[in-house]
């Protein structure tokens, strides 16, 4: 890690990207809370998510242009950007005004494919790819690390003062966040060789369809995601069949966090102890059996247990995907690929979003819970079923990790 962070550059984008990732933890559970408080409806909380993914069934358009400008301007004016967009909450006085918070989630949406595009783009400039990894293992483990007391910290301040508060506090922490990456040198590759915009679209896409493990790993993180969307809805539901008021869920998400540490903390080491797609196809896994635990919970503290363990399994699953990525694919063509990513993973969470909303209102949360489970078990055995003969091949040792996923 000394390694990491004697990179030139790399401390201020770190410093930057963790003030900004404060104010998500703030703020994004907030959304969805104000919504089930002003309206009483779980479906409609649930929605809020789904308006929030939204954006990303058109990445691909913004990912040429991800490609196209520099990736450090596109970081500071995106922030400074979203910090304007969060503050139509202000306005938000009583259940007419939802519109308005699902407005500034769709903004959101939006913050969320065109700035990590960036930041995938910007690390390969600043970092030799043995070090992605625990850029990324690093990253994950301070955003995680932020629920321990964001969602609490967030709850606290709607719960007191009222939401507009925390959206003043998140669109500080956007501000901050373009300063300080503005004062980040750093020597960018010159843009590619414009072709037709069509063409220029679809080129994320095409390499992925091309790249055998990508596609295989992303189709079954695809049907796990199918089904991980009705978390959203149904954990009021949870919180309701326990008597916990909406504002519970803050408990909930502290204790994914305190998980999400670990599994951060020991990511960089499991991806190159086990490989990226064993590393992913385990991280699946551990978010099954969490939500097992969840069903058999006799009683709360359980279900937080649960959490804690579902927390372990999400960096270990996106640290190594995001690891492999970055690893495979050009440095010209990231943004178009991490969008297209963007889209290929937000189109089924769209629709489990969608399906949550309905799903919540004619099933308890243990039913929608199985399901949950079921589904992810077999997107993790998609992975290691079709992938097999290159995790045996890091198994044996044959190759490093890296050596063996590269083409």
């Amino acid at each position: 890690m000394r390694k990491l962070f004697a990179q030139p550059g790399f401390p201020r984008l770190f410093g930057g990207l963790s003030t900004s990732m404060l104010g998500d933890s703030v703020m994004l559970l907030v959304l969805s809370m104000w919504v089930k408080t002003l309206t009483g409806s779980n479906a409609l909380a649930g929605l809020t998510f789904f308006f929030m993914v939204l954006p990303a069934l058109g990445a691909p358009l913004l990912g040429v242009w991800v490609d196209r400008l520099p990736r450090k301007a596109i970081l500071v004016w995106g922030n400074f950007a979203s910090a304007v967009a969060v503050l139509p909450l202000v306005l938000v006085r009583d259940e007419s005004d939802v519109w308005l918070i699902w407005l500034v989630a769709f903004l959101y949406g939006v913050s969320f494919v065109v700035l990590p595009a960036a930041v995938n783009g910007l690390l390969k400039e600043l970092l030799p790819d043995d070090l992605l990894v625990d850029a990324n293992s690093s990253l994950a483990t301070l955003k995680e690390g932020y629920r321990l007391f964001g969602p609490l910290v967030g709850a606290a301040i709607f719960a007191t003062a009222g939401g507009w508060l925390v959206a003043v506090v998140d669109a500080t922490t956007f501000a901050v966040a373009g300063v300080l990456i503005a004062t980040l040198k750093v020597t960018e590759t010159p843009a590619p060789e414009r072709h037709s915009f069509r063409e220029d679209v679809l080129a994320g896409v095409r390499f992925l369809a091309g790249d055998r493990v990508l596609r295989h790993v992303l189709a079954g993180l695809a049907i796990s995601i199918l089904v991980i969307g009705f978390f959203e809805s149904s954990i009021y539901a949870l919180m309701d069949a326990f008597g916990k008021p909406p504002t519970f869920s803050g408990v909930f998400v502290t204790c994914q966090g305190v998980g999400a540490i670990i599994g951060g903390l020991t990511a960089g080491r499991a991806v190159r102890r086990l490989g990226e797609i064993l590393c992913c196809a385990l991280g699946l896994t551990v978010l099954a059996v969490a939500t097992v635990v969840c069903i058999a919970a006799p009683t709360i503290a359980v279900v937080l247990v649960g959490a804690a363990i579902c927390g372990l399994g999400l960096p270990w699953t996106f640290v190594a995907f995001t690891t492999l990525m970055q690893r495979r694919s050009p440095t010209h063509l990231i943004g178009r690929v991490s969008t297209a990513v963007d889209v290929l993973v937000s189109t089924p969470q769209a629709i489990s979003l969608a399906l949550g909303s309905l799903l919540v209102s004619l099933l308890s949360y243990r039913q929608i819970f199985a399901i949950i489970s079921g589904v992810i078990l077999l997107g993790a055995l998609q992975i290691v079923l079709t992938l097999r003969d290159e995790i045996r091949q890091v198994s044996r040792g044959a190759s490093s990790p890296r050596r063996s996923l590269l083409p």
